[in-house]
């Protein structure tokens, strides 16, 4: 038999969307315990945002397939291995520093591709960043104001925001590093050109990091591999708890 022809929508919908549920997941694990009631909120609307964005686009990537799923369906029955999400997401919370550090170098890349994505020729496509761009540009904006009050605060919140930019920041390459999917809508006029939100990208982190004080890993090594299904093991981990009522309990419902 030959290899199944994918469609890059399809995976590129699966990708957006499975970026967005993991770091929602991530961020959910917060509620209740976060440093001051303020940022508890903050956190869990981001969190509701991001679940929202998710299911826009894994509906989109059900309707593309054409083989039935819903939204929950490929959230709560697919394996890792299935999952598309970026390594950045799937990165443990840590402490709160690490959590607002990840969710900027998110944010960052994040708003760049919604908004090329509203020029999308599918329509579909350019509904779903439309909507998505106005939450996000939200989150970027918090981000950023948070990675720069802690980056150039005291003593102890720029080291703990240093050790979390050089940890997370190997992980940012596969954001902008098109594959041979990506390549493809973007040629086609469906999907964003990432060398284009790799300038933007680059443009935003360097000003506001600088403004943070915070000073960019030396090593040029990035990870790769959560775009096409390869993850670390911290993504089990997550799924394990995330699915565990549906895989428990196949079509449980309220």
């Amino acid at each position: 038999m030959g290899a199944r022809v994918v469609d890059p929508l399809f995976e590129e919908a699966l990708r957006l969307g499975d970026s967005c549920l993991v770091l929602a997941q991530r961020l959910s694990a917060w509620c209740g315990k976060a440093p001051i009631l303020e940022e508890d909120i903050a956190v869990a609307n981001v969190a509701l945002d991001l679940i929202g964005q998710a299911q826009m686009w894994l509906g989109l990537a059900g309707e593309i397939e054409g083989r039935g799923r819903t939204p929950d369906d490929l959230a709560y029955k697919r394996d890792a291995g299935d999952f598309r999400n970026v390594l950045l997401v799937e990165r443990p919370n840590g402490d709160f520093g690490q959590t607002l550090m990840r969710q900027y170098l998110f944010d960052a890349w994040h708003l760049p591709m919604l908004q090329a994505l509203q020029r999308s020729s599918d329509a579909r496509v350019a509904a779903i960043a439309e909507k998505a761009g106005k939450e996000v540009a939200y989150h970027l904006h918090r981000s950023r104001d948070l990675v720069i009050r802690l980056g150039d605060g005291s003593q102890e919140s720029h080291r703990r925001m240093q050790a979390a930019l050089d940890d997370l920041w190997p992980y940012t390459g596969e954001l902008t590093h098109a594959d041979a999917i990506e390549e493809e809508l973007a040629a086609s006029g469906v999907g964003a050109d990432l060398a284009a939100i790799a300038a933007a990208y680059e443009a935003e982190t360097a000003s506001t990091l600088a403004q943070a004080t915070l000073v960019l890993p030396k090593s040029g090594f990035m990870h790769k591999g959560g775009k096409t299904g390869v993850h670390t093991e911290h993504l089990g981990y997550l799924l394990a708890e995330m699915q565990f009522l549906q895989r428990a309990y196949p079509g449980a419902t309220w």
